[in-house]
């Protein structure tokens, strides 16, 4: 199976050969992400550094989203909000939030008393497939009114 990386290269290609400016000019900067990503790192990145960089472009294009729409920008704002789309198809499945709940209980009952504690042990399993705060969240609920 083809890397994450090899997959955003092959459709940098595919939307070149198609003409598709729009495709064109979002993976080529996604790619400038992933390689500046590589230089900063100093050493080859890894799936989870992939996924990390085309989560960070979704954010950055949500946020964009948002802006625009308070300014009154449909137009940009709906351009924000199908590059962030296309970027979504290339992310691993997103783990469920019941997976996320039996981890968090499991990280509970090993003896992990606060939510600190309890993100630490939970995040790493979940890197790159789920979002921080969905953790967060599920981890205050099940440590009750103290966390």
């Amino acid at each position: 199976m083809a890397s994450l990386h090899e997959q955003l290269r092959a459709e940098l290609t595919a939307a070149r050969k198609a003409q598709q400016k729009p495709a064109l000019l979002l993976l080529g900067t996604i790619l400038a992400d992933i390689e500046n990503a590589h230089i900063a790192a100093k050493r080859d990145l890894t799936e989870a550094d992939v996924v990390d960089v085309l989560r960070k472009g979704i954010k950055r294009r949500r946020e964009s989203q948002d802006a625009y729409e308070k300014g009154g920008r449909a137009e940009l704002a709906a351009q924000e909000r199908d590059e962030a789309a296309m970027l979504t198809r290339f992310l691993p499945p997103e783990a469920s939030e019941d997976d996320v709940r039996a981890a968090v209980k499991a990280a509970i009952a090993a003896g992990a008393a606060n939510v600190g504690v309890v993100m630490g042990k939970v995040m790493p399993q979940f890197k790159g497939r789920i979002d921080g705060g969905v953790i967060n969240r599920v981890a205050r609920e099940e440590l009750g009114p103290t966390a």
